[in-house]
């Protein structure tokens, strides 16, 4: 009893503090998400001005045909892509500036890292078309050095796409993966090297084990946004570049039909929320 009052003192004086930032979640994140559930549940939006009813023609439009479910597979596997080689790159990167880099080159290589965070997301995406291109900056860099001509033309490709969202998403693994990894005690690495443990045995046995939280952020972090990504599969990938959320966008932008993006875009979050809860016990296990 004494706990429990001790806890509610210890709330009151915070819920001056907490307000704005619940209210700020309720009005930006709630009241939008209720205003598209209700909207996929209309034959019209009622601002268009046409007669207007409450249906589930919008939902089973997803099922009506393979044309949805191929593009929702084909996000999926987009967003496990992007998520491994995210992983892949950032996690060396984020070891090396925890365990080996000090001082004024550690927050250099940091300031790097972060860099895409301070730039617009399509000045990054034209910036790699400006790269991938034909005759582009990295053809003309390749042909002055090889000695014989290639021709790299990656743009309006699946993997320009790939590119494109690795080097969006990266720094959140370097980040999460960072702050885990400094917070192992180099001398637990030093035991294990004292006794006979090899460099993949610590790396495989304690070092991944460890920074596991910092992995699995990461990869959730990643995963959720590349899943209903459109600005990158559109620009870096021209034709080939057709998934599910440049389809929500069309619904929204080209058709103007809301109701429909509504609808495709909750069966997105609820297929992305039932992976999160199956993954969720093997994900726990693993941290």
């Amino acid at each position: 009893m004494a706990t429990g009052g001790a806890s509610r003192r210890g709330i009151g004086p915070a819920l001056p503090l907490l307000a704005p930032a619940y209210l700020w979640l309720t009005v930006a994140i709630f009241l939008p998400l209720s205003a598209m559930a209700f909207f996929s549940f209309m034959t019209e939006l009622p601002m268009s001005g046409k007669d207007w009813s409450f249906t589930l023609e919008n939902y089973a439009a997803f099922f009506s045909g393979a044309l949805y479910p191929t593009l929702l597979w084909a996000s999926l596997r987009l967003g496990l892509e992007v998520t491994f080689w995210c992983l892949l790159i950032g996690f060396p990167a984020a070891y090396v500036l925890a365990k080996v880099l000090k001082g004024r080159v550690r927050e250099a290589i940091f300031l790097l890292v972060i860099l895409p965070f301070w730039s617009n997301g399509l000045v990054r995406i034209f910036s790699w078309a400006m790269v991938l291109r034909e005759g582009g900056i990295l053809d003309t860099a390749l042909n002055a050095v090889l000695p014989f001509k290639v021709n790299i033309d990656l743009m309006y490709s699946y993997p320009a796409v790939i590119i494109g969202l690795v080097h969006s998403y990266v720094p959140y693994v370097v980040l999460t993966c960072y702050l885990t990894l400094q917070a192992i005690d180099d001398s637990l690495i030093e035991a294990a090297r004292s006794l006979g443990a090899s460099r993949l045995q610590t790396l495989r046995r304690l070092i991944l084990p460890l920074a596991m939280p910092g992995l699995i952020a990461g990869g959730v972090l990643i995963f959720v946004p590349v899943v209903g990504s459109f600005m990158e599969p559109r620009i870096l990938g021209g034709r080939t570049g057709t998934f599910y959320g440049t389809v929500i966008e069309d619904q929204f932008v080209a058709v103007f039909n809301w109701p429909l993006g509504a609808a495709l875009s909750f069966i997105l979050l609820a297929v992305v929320l039932v992976i999160l809860a199956v993954a969720a016990p093997v994900l726990r296990r693993a941290q």
